[in-house]
């Protein structure tokens, strides 16, 4: 046998993987609606999740939404009533511009300020891009 028919005969005998190969996963939110206000009670571990500060991602999303907030006792507190699918995409969206690398698309990327101009670099692929700041 040669090397190409050693080959075929290797792949045919691999077991079949199920999984789509995706390692990162940007977590739903958790919380509920107290009188008026929206409290998220795992905006914190999202935060360590995509490795990135809570401060901007809640400045980010509380543009967003156009509302006012604050981080309290390890939640995030919205101002007003805004149901969680608004919250998830509004997240979704800041790991898009934010967190996954434009070049690979892996998440391992940090955020760099210079003279103005937010650089995210890659540590995956070296690549460094410039981010609009949109906040």
């Amino acid at each position: 046998m040669n090397y190409e028919e050693l080959l075929k005969k290797a792949k045919k005998e691999l077991p079949e993987t199920d999984h789509s190969g995706e390692r990162f996963e940007v977590p739903k939110v958790k919380g509920h609606i107290q009188g008026n206000k929206t409290i998220i009670s795992n905006f914190l571990d999202i935060s360590k999740i995509i490795r990135r500060k809570p401060e901007h991602i809640l400045k980010y999303i509380l543009k967003e939404l156009a509302a006012p907030g604050e981080i309290t006792n390890n939640q995030l507190i919205i101002g007003t009533k805004v149901p969680s699918s608004k919250v998830n995409e509004k997240l979704l969206n800041y790991v898009d511009t934010y967190v996954i690398c434009r070049t690979c698309g892996k998440p391992d990327t940090k955020l760099s300020k210079d003279n103005n101009i937010i650089l995210m670099t890659c540590q995956a692929c070296g690549a460094r891009q410039t981010v609009q700041s949109k906040i």
